[in-house]
């Protein structure tokens, strides 16, 4: 006999039963062998029953439950993870406050280590911060930070062109070095004023003034290169400038930061030479020997598919190795992490594809526990009279004297204007994580006090805070004579039109309603195309790839339209924001943006009752149908609005149901203020000789007779528009258009009383005016 289940039955009933009934008899074979067990066991050790019947009690049963959580609560691994979930989680918050306040995100994550240090968190709650950050327990925090920082540095490494670094040189060793030289200077005559009041008999003077001096005269190349992503330098001879003058001056501080290391270790220079000796011989074959090894290797593996597990893994062995010789020299692993990254295949999607496999883990995971192990460091309180206060301000005062002075003089001295030369010195003034690196190194060198290490910290957040309120600040103070420039740079009698897109696809569909909607008379209008990358965070190493991918679709599309157009790619925290400021601070005339969502492949009748049959439509599609997407009444009360609200120009927000061509145009009236729509329907006339049908659904317009003398001189002697005398929404046959305009008030209010008859609606553009007019 066999069980037979009747074939009438669905496939995935049978499946369901079959599953009840394997449940049912083999969980009844595991009981009855467990009594059994039972049993015996009882039999064997007949006392053991008496101590078992005081463990029945229901209150017994959950003390011991949590007697086993506090236990289990307690245990390395436990403890270990309930640490990285509390560092990761105010580490996040802390971070998107900042980049809020616009400021980057690393500063927001180095705060987020100070408040959950002893400076904040142990004095709210001392209790939680012993249970949580015992001293026992960080060593494992410390290994892991550690581990990060090294990723971290590969990753920094490969960010740095070297040859890049190599073109600018001749103009950025001068800008580059000077902001070495300067504040180091100036950070070993502050070292020579302190060591007696807080280093004197803790450590040599010269390792002392050496870890200052290089304290004061590092440059943060990844912050500063996303300030430059974020400010959209980054294709400009400014940002070009500054970020290869940051690459160049990274380079020499590890340099210089290798040697004083290795003087610190042997306490004099003669007695670091053999330690110099050696790392030297390191780089010459990291340089000579490894790096044209791995150029071959990258021309070889330079796609994803055939970069393997054996690749990836023999490139982390390499960079491993290559922090252990580092750190058996003595000059530190991160210093052989940097140089490992460096020294990478110069094939840039080989680098990207190595980065992607790195940087996110460093970044998200291992970094966040750095930033916390530094703050559990840093005492704040330590500084506690008015005159270390007083020193904590000459350390930071110095250090923005030093860098920002000696940056901006060099830079002026090689021919850039004063407005650049401030900028850049500005830039070079940020020193965030690259920082916190040299200091976490000098203070567990025992080299920086634990006092002169808090006043350093602080000065890090300082000079990394006040970044971009100062290239702000020197903006303002540059913007009327730049203004003028900009306004005799741009009197031109073309129409000056932003089309700013997301997705790629949309980019080339919103320069072919713009080509058809401008481009009737005998001036070309000036198009630039805008995509940002929303997200500090951006590695410049994808940047190019990024811009290529995105901007593809429309270049295309304007060769095949011959019209021209100005490719922008910027990165920003917030892309709505970042439109508006670009429209309203460089004169466009017109704004073009896309919905947010291409509503040309809304379901029909007949595939909305197919899609019905699934499950999640069946039971969920009542709760958000896919047709209330459809509604751009809800998408303008978001980024669009945004755009209409804030914008000082003519705003378009084009709702696309696979267009093509607008030959068929309705022109919706509800009110006399829409009367504007004529000027582009004339536009649509000229260009591709459009039929307009224009639909006045209100009886507001005929009571206007300005509106009604502008629509009769339209309509005269044009034999291509018609007037469509219903004044009822529903009434009209939306699919015969493929074209609609529609202004932004009525609009507003058709999407939220005619959802129904907006079902079958053409690609349609609402436009808002506001008290801007069109220029012909």
């Amino acid at each position: 006999m066999y069980l037979q289940i009747p074939e009438f039955m669905p496939k995935g009933i049978r499946e369901i039963l079959f599953y009840i009934i394997m449940l049912v008899v083999f969980g009844g074979l595991m009981y009855g062998v467990a009594q059994m067990g039972n049993r015996l066991e009882t039999t064997l050790h007949s006392d053991f029953s008496i101590a078992q019947a005081g463990h029945g009690m229901l209150s017994d049963s959950f003390d011991l439950f949590t007697q086993s959580l506090s236990h289990h609560a307690h245990t390395p691994i436990a403890l270990l993870l309930l640490q990285i979930v509390a560092i990761l989680f105010v580490a996040r918050v802390f971070g998107w406050l900042f980049v809020k306040m616009g400021q980057p995100s690393v500063i927001g994550e180095i705060v987020a280590g100070i408040v959950l240090g002893p400076s904040l968190f142990a004095q709210i709650a001392p209790e939680t911060f012993s249970f949580l950050f015992a001293p026992e327990s960080l060593r494992n925090i410390d290994v892991l930070s550690q581990i990060g920082l090294i990723l971290f540095m590969f990753a920094i490494g490969m960010e740095l062109d070297i040859s890049e670094v190599k073109k600018s040189l001749k103009e950025t060793f001068l800008i580059s070095h000077a902001g070495i030289v300067f504040p180091f200077f100036l950070g070993m005559l502050l070292a020579y004023w302190t060591y007696p009041i807080y280093a004197s008999g803790m450590t040599p003077f010269l390792s002392y003034a050496l870890f200052v001096g290089i304290a004061l005269s590092i440059t943060a190349f990844p912050v500063l290169a996303r300030i430059i992503q974020e400010k959209g330098l980054t294709k400009s001879r400014l940002g070009t400038l500054s970020l290869a003058s940051a690459a160049n001056g990274d380079v020499t501080a590890w340099c210089i930061l290798a040697v004083v290391i290795a003087i610190a270790q042997s306490g004099t220079f003669a007695g670091a030479l053999y330690v110099i000796l050696f790392a030297a011989v390191f780089v010459l074959f990291m340089f000579l020997i490894m790096r044209p090894f791995f150029n071959i290797i990258g021309n070889i593996y330079h796609n994803k598919e055939v970069v393997n597990k054996t690749i990836v893994a023999f490139m982390l062995f390499f960079l491993i190795a290559s922090a252990y010789v580092t750190e058996l020299l003595g000059i530190h692993a991160l210093f052989g992490a940097f140089l490992a990254g460096v020294v990478m295949p110069n094939n840039v999607k080989f680098r990207k594809i190595l980065t992607e496999k790195v940087e996110d883990v460093a970044l998200c995971l291992f970094l966040p526990l750095f930033f916390v192990s530094t703050g559990l460091k840093t005492q704040i309180g330590l500084i506690s009279t008015w005159e270390e206060w007083m020193v904590c301000l000459v350390f930071i005062a110095v250090a923005i004297i030093g860098k920002v002075l000696g940056s901006t003089v060099a830079a002026r001295f090689t021919g850039e204007n004063w407005h650049n030369s401030w900028t850049i010195g500005a830039l070079m003034n940020t020193r965030g994580l690259m920082e916190l690196i040299v200091l976490t190194i000098g203070y567990e060198m025992k080299i920086l006090p634990p006092s002169v290490f808090v006043m350093l910290v602080l000065m890090t957040l300082v000079t990394t805070f006040m970044t971009t309120p100062l290239m702000s600040f020197i903006d303002f103070c540059f913007r009327k004579k730049e203004a003028k420039k900009i306004e005799t740079k741009q009197k031109s009698n073309a129409l000056r039109i932003l089309l700013s897109f997301g997705r790629a696809s949309s980019g080339g569909v919103l320069l072919n309603v713009a080509n058809q909607l401008f481009s009737a008379g005998k001036i070309k209008p000036e198009v630039t195309a805008l995509h940002i990358t929303v997200g500090a965070d951006v590695n410049p190493l994808h940047v190019d790839n990024f811009e290529e991918i995105s901007f593809e679709p429309i270049v295309q599309e304007a060769e095949k339209l011959h019209l021209p157009i100005k490719p922008r790619y910027e990165v920003a925290h917030d892309a709505g924001t970042e439109i508006v400021n670009i429209m309203n601070n460089e004169g466009y005339d017109f704004l073009l943006v896309g919905a947010g969502i291409s509503y040309s492949g809304l379901p029909t009748d007949v595939e909305a009752a197919r899609h019905k049959e699934s499950f999640y439509d069946k039971y969920f599609g009542k709760i958000k149908a896919p047709q209330s997407w459809f509604y751009p009444g809800d998408l303008l009360k978001d980024k669009t609005r945004t755009f209409i609200e804030q914008t000082n120009g003519i705003v378009g927000v084009f709702i696309n149901r696979d267009f093509e061509i607008a030959d068929k145009v309705l022109v919706v009236l509800e009110n006399p203020g829409d009367v504007f729509l004529l000027d582009y329907a004339v536009n649509l006339i000229q260009f591709n000789q459009a039929e307009i049908f224009l639909s006045d659904i209100s009886d507001k317009i005929g009571k206007d007779p300005g509106a009604l003398k502008k629509i009769e001189k339209f309509i005269s002697g044009n034999d291509r528009v018609k007037m469509i005398p219903e004044n009822d929404f529903p009434g009209l046959s939306l699919p015969d258009y493929n074209f609609m305009l529609v202004s932004y008030p009525a609009w507003d209010h058709i999407s939220i009383e005619e959802k129904l008859a907006l079902q079958g609606m053409p690609s349609t553009l609402i436009i808002h005016k506001g008290n801007i007019e069109l220029r012909s």
